[in-house]
């Protein structure tokens, strides 16, 4: 069942007036005014509609042609900021995720990457007491169930078949934190990881994967179901892990994981991770996926890993060393190691692909929330929703960042 998030502390959040245009749930709304009272959104709509009795509030100078966004989700992101989710180190994390707020990623998922079980189960407590802080949503981890042929930058030295006792130890430690999971479906043991996740609230997301499309839908399928039967609600499927990456391209004689992919996705029985960075994805890959299977069911991530707002040089990814040059972060081999922009820089470089900007901001705001059975918290700009608020000039440049009704990054804003 979705949980009830936990309350972020609105101390310090003031009554504010930011005015622009609204971009929200799939739509536009111009010369529309945001209220924000208490840690919460109070009124969206156009001024004449504000209800004259609401308390004072102070009105938000913002840049003219500002649009108002909800605060961005991601449910993949390994760090920033030099800060390593799945090395356990509490203080980096920490800072890492300040950073990310500030950002503009008001909501995330922290990632662990496959690792040994001790280092698992350590990241996973770690993880557990942001996410009791309520600064992090949950944690996502990406492994250890992963597929040798595929496993990109994962360490293939810990990698191992699915195991339901491991699983039960890393929900545990994780202390009902655990929201989604990466898995290879053709491994030996994938339907009963699967089962398990969806029975304890946990969503399957299929990926590091050379399954062939069969298998691939047959998994997606039964994911779906047992999603359902679990009662998590209409909202709720399972994911594709960063689609493309870390599995075998499309080929017309070998479709492979990803026509299977694309079509449930299309038939919205599963939501497709893309790492729209203009580093994992050509440009045009990215808007063929928006008009193959809709925004509604494309999820847009990072994957960023510690580099993500530092220079380059040399950075860990769990217990991977990892170098990053122009801003591409890569393992000693070549093989790409997690991404370096932020959410709103995909959600912009989306944006720059062609896609409608509409489009591009629900897929990094209320799909990933339905995902995690979030959308009556965060992912929306609706009265009663937490006040998570990001202000982008026309060229969707941060201008201002609120979490909870506190401003974390005023930017341009002069109050």
């Amino acid at each position: 069942m979705p949980r009830k998030q936990k309350q972020t502390n609105a101390a310090g959040s003031g009554s504010y007036l930011l005015p622009g245009t609204v971009l929200t749930d799939g739509m536009s709304m111009d010369n529309a005014v945001v209220a924000v009272a208490d840690g919460r959104i109070v009124y969206v709509g156009a001024r004449a509609g504000m209800d004259a009795s609401m308390p004072g509030l102070e009105e938000l100078e913002l840049p003219p042609g500002s649009m108002i966004l909800p605060g961005l989700i991601d449910l993949h992101c390994h760090g920033a900021a030099g800060g390593d989710f799945p090395t356990g180190n509490s203080e980096p994390a920490r800072t890492a995720v300040e950073f990310l707020h500030r950002a503009g990623t008001t909501t995330l998922l922290a990632s662990l990457v496959t690792a040994s079980r001790a280092d698992l189960l350590r990241g996973l407590k770690t993880l557990r007491q942001l996410a009791d802080e309520g600064l992090v949503a949950g944690i996502h981890a990406e492994g250890p169930f992963l597929s040798h042929a595929r496993c990109g930058a994962q360490d293939p030295r810990f990698l191992r078949d699915p195991d339901v006792g491991l699983l039960g130890e890393m929900m545990d430690a994780a202390g009902g934190h655990l929201r989604t999971m990466t898995y290879a479906p053709e491994l030996p043991g994938a339907e009963a990881l699967v089962r398990m996740l969806a029975e304890n609230g946990v969503t399957p997301s299929l990926g590091h994967t050379d399954a062939d499309a069969r298998t691939t839908a047959a998994s997606l399928t039964a994911a779906a179901e047992l999603l359902q039967a679990a009662g998590r609600g209409p909202a709720s499927r399972p994911t594709i892990t960063h689609l493309f990456n870390g599995m075998p391209p499309l080929h017309h004689r070998s479709p492979g994981p990803v026509a299977a992919c694309l079509r449930l996705a299309a038939a919205g029985k599963a939501a497709v991770e893309l790492i729209a960075d203009g580093v994992h994805l050509d440009p045009e890959t990215v808007r063929m996926v928006f008009d193959l299977v809709g925004p509604e069911n494309v999820v847009l991530v990072t994957d960023s890993m510690a580099a993500t707002g530092l220079p380059d040089g040399h950075y860990e990814l769990g217990p991977a060393s990892v170098s990053v040059s122009a801003a591409v972060a890569r393992l000693g081999d070549g093989t790409l190691a997690g991404g370096t922009a932020t959410l709103l820089d995909v959600v912009r470089r989306t944006i720059g692909a062609g896609v409608e900007p509409a489009a591009a901001v629900l897929s990094a705001t209320a799909v990933p929330a339905a995902i995690i059975g979030e959308q009556e918290h965060v992912g929306g700009l609706r009265a009663g929703l937490r006040a998570d608020v990001v202000v982008v000039d026309g060229n969707f440049e941060r201008v201002l960042v609120m979490r909870a009704g506190q401003l974390l990054d005023k930017g341009e804003a002069r109050r």
